[in-house]
């Protein structure tokens, strides 16, 4: 399933959140908070978008990989399950 890496990753990301490990960049995120953290979604969708309008496909998917990583550390700090987000998704279909 192409999904079955968000899942792990949230997973990962749950378990920073649960069980805090030194020097991880997660946890420094969590320990900032939500600000922080909606601070780096917001630069990781401009980066997105600049690399959009290069035309670079590889550092486009590059950042979006470090968007969508941030994306998940912001569900995980506010309790957002994926279920929740897939609900909100098929709503929209």
């Amino acid at each position: 399933n192409k999904m079955d890496i968000i899942k792990e990753l949230y997973e990962v990301i749950v378990d920073r959140k649960n069980n805090p490990v030194e020097n991880s960049y997660t946890n420094y995120l969590m320990d900032k908070g939500v600000e922080k953290i909606a601070k780096k979604v917001g630069e990781e969708a401009v980066e997105t978008a600049i690399a959009a309008a290069k035309k670079d496909k590889a550092e486009v998917i590059g950042e979006i990989a470090d968007l969508e990583y941030h994306l998940l550390v912001l569900m995980v700090e506010m309790g957002i399950s994926l279920e929740e987000l897939e609900a909100e998704l098929k709503s929209r279909r």
